[in-house]
């Protein structure tokens, strides 16, 4: 009896605040799903829907325990949502290396890493492969000249070209492309180093890829080229035409997130729409007095968001920061309390029903914590301070909003990039005031302009605050030791971060300062973390040696996108070819040895070096990136059975991991076959 009583005055002291734990429960049954090394069986689905109803009946029945009960019915839905999203997704995927004619209609275009046009194709045509066995959406890189065609949405374009399979993981527990690939429907990728050829008339493309793409080439063609590509990402959520200095300038400042169409930008648009109205309304005393003119105008600016999310493409930052704003606005119509931690669940809750994958990814944990800290201190400072003059407190917005969201988004973004930014607070407090006072309200210029042909006039504005923030970039960005590197830490570390951080937002009482032990656990294991003292690349013709001095590489180019991942995983800012040199390597032979633990590993890369190999030549371990059907004493990695495990790692205890150890048997790396295919 006493324990029911302690746990009813607990819950109770909570009310109103449980329901910020919704998301978080879905959210963790959610990764959970991820976690499995298998798809969940249709028994074991079963078993989880009979525990599901248990546990809300007994919720339903016991007040006193209905919030644990709950949590676990909760956690079981977001198995449940996971589970139906991956299959309902299921698209087929390209399970060989193609060479040959692509044909398709471009759906998407950015830019690669390298700088190369990037194109999404869908209706795609592959020669010698019938329609239920090819992809439905392939990328396809195009490199050098691609005259005589200029590529745009709709076009009906044919290449020759080389595709694969997505890749998985470049080391075990790394980012799993396969997955992300197999969420946004691509089923291949590859490249292209022929002219690009129109194959027939344009398709028919929807209203908003059209307007995205008018509005990207007018904003190209009026503005300055140092400021275009800026203004035409913050307009259309495009990143494909900015400049990739200018974007890794921002991102060394902390300022990319400018460039993310998130709660900031629509804050703003919406911030200034609502304003813009009331305002314009008090000129007309009567009418402000017959009609509610801030209901009307708060649905107003509920439709202006609208419009930018449909306009930007609805990326996972740009629909949270509309479900918020949407919130806000309908308890201004309902006259309510506008921001609170509920609708920050509401909408984390919304997009993790029907885009669950968007838990583990960095924009959906960003954007929340961000969100959540901004809230909850926001709140625990309500009413301090009113005293003081409008500017004062303004000035003091901007600072602490700056940095609390820096500090909430710091271990996610060092998790997921590699970095920190360690001015990025001065970066901020120079340059978002400028983003909302000058850049967004030119936008705003921009658009209402633009059906009489003046948008120049707003983006005009828009290009003096966009200098600013460039200038501030450069000057912040040149300063010695603006940006740090940091190992990427086990996955388990980020879900402390997350329930430390969370106990400390929405927990209430005393309580909330559990959060602040766990969050030094989390700290604490991170710095701990062990890297693997050899990595293997399932390409099978590179592999990294942890050394004193950092990871060597036996290969001065090529396979950079896995070298270059393993050396930022390690913390390590080093180039490729700087890696090279620190071992020491002789290339003449492309035969490579190395010693770890008690065992000895030797890298043959080229059937010609794999031929002068006599059995193993004294090694415990043999990878090549060649087909080796020889009996050997030893153990032997092969690219046939690379790509079947993937890539390596081998601990500094000689432990073998592989990344199909970690990933399993799943949808997204042909381990298993969707539910409606058994």
């Amino acid at each position: 009896m006493r324990l029911a009583m302690l746990l009813s005055q607990h819950w109770a002291a909570q009310r109103g605040h449980l329901s910020v734990w919704v998301p978080v429960c879905i959210g963790a049954g959610v990764v959970w799903y991820f976690a499995l090394g298998a798809e969940p069986s249709v028994r074991a689905l079963g078993g989880g829907v009979a525990v599901f109803v248990f546990c809300g009946v007994i919720g339903l029945r016991y007040r006193t325990i209905r919030p644990l009960f709950w949590a676990i019915a909760l956690v079981l839905l977001g198995v449940g949502l996971a589970t139906i999203r991956a299959n309902a997704v299921a698209a087929p995927q390209l399970n060989f290396r193609y060479y040959g004619p692509i044909e398709g209609s471009i759906l998407h275009l950015d830019r690669s890493q390298s700088g190369a046009t990037r194109m999404t194709l869908s209706d795609v045509r592959l020669k010698w492969m019938e329609p239920d066995r090819t992809p439905r959406l392939v990328r396809v890189s195009a490199h050098g000249d691609i005259y005589p065609t200029v590529p745009q949405i709709g076009m009906r374009v044919m290449m020759t070209g080389h595709l694969s399979p997505p890749s998985g993981p470049v080391e075990p527990g790394g980012y799993d492309f396969q997955r992300a690939a197999w969420f946004a429907g691509l089923g291949a990728v590859g490249y292209t180093r022929t002219p690009v050829l129109q194959a027939g008339a344009p398709a028919h493309v929807p209203i908003m890829p059209r307007l995205r793409q008018s509005i990207q080439r007018s904003v190209l063609e009026i503005m300055p080229a140092q400021t275009a590509g800026f203004a035409a990402t913050i307009l259309t959520g495009d990143r494909s035409v900015i400049n990739a200095e200018v974007m890794a300038l921002l991102r060394a400042t902390n300022l990319a997130h400018l460039l993310a169409i998130s709660g900031l930008h629509m804050g703003l648009l919406t911030g200034f729409v609502f304003t813009c109205l009331r305002v314009g309304a008090a000129f007309f005393p009567s009418m402000a007095m017959r009609y509610p003119v801030k209901k009307i105008a708060a649905v107003c600016a509920i439709g202006a968001g609208a419009a930018y999310l449909a306009m930007s493409g609805a990326a996972v930052a740009t629909e949270r920061a509309f479900i918020m704003v949407a919130v806000m606005f309908v308890a201004v119509i309902l006259d309510r309390r506008a921001v609170t931690l509920r609708s920050v669940a509401l909408a984390a809750t919304c997009i993790l029903v029907f885009e669950p994958e968007e838990v583990v990814g960095p924009g959906f944990q960003m954007s929340f914590a961000a969100t959540t800290a901004l809230v909850a201190a926001f709140s625990a400072i309500r009413g301090i301070g009113m005293e003081y003059p409008k500017w004062a407190r303004a000035a003091f917005g901007v600072f602490f909003s700056s940095l609390i969201a820096g500090l909430a988004t710091a271990p996610f973004g060092a998790a997921h990039f590699n970095q920190i930014s360690h001015y990025g607070l001065i970066a901020n407090l120079l340059a978002v005031p400028v983003m909302g006072m000058i850049v967004m309200p030119g936008a705003v210029i921009a658009a209402c302009l633009a059906p009489i042909g003046l948008a120049s006039f707003g983006l005009f504005i828009m290009d003096i605050g966009l200098r600013w923030i460039l200038f501030v970039a450069q000057m912040v960005g040149s300063w010695d030791g603006a940006v740090g590197h940091v190992v990427s830490p086990e996955p388990y570390v980020l879900g402390l971060i997350t329930i430390g951080g969370l106990i400390l937002a929405a927990r209430r009482g005393v309580g909330r300062f559990m959060g602040t032990p766990i969050l030094v656990l989390a700290f604490y294991l991170w710095s701990q973390t062990d890297r693997p003292a050899i990595l293997i690349a399932d390409s099978g013709a590179v592999f990294g040696v942890m050394t004193v001095d950092g990871r060597s590489v036996t290969k001065e180019r090529g396979d950079g996108f896995a070298v270059q991942s393993w050396l930022e995983n390690d913390g390590d800012a080093a180039a490729q070819s700087e890696a090279f040199l620190r071992g020491g390597w002789s290339v003449d032979e492309r035969i490579f040895t190395t010693q770890i633990a008690d065992e000895k590993l030797l890298l043959a890369s080229g059937k010609t070096a794999l031929g002068r190999i006599q059995g193993c030549d004294g090694a415990d371990i043999l990878i090549t990136n060649q087909s080796d059907d020889i009996e050997r004493p030893c153990i032997v990695y092969d690219i046939g059975v690379l790509r079947n495990v993937g890539a390596v790692a081998i601990t500094p205890d000689g432990a073998i991991i592989t990344a199909r150890d970690v990933t399993g048997a799943r949808l997204w790396n042909g381990g298993a076959m969707p539910y409606f295919h058994q």
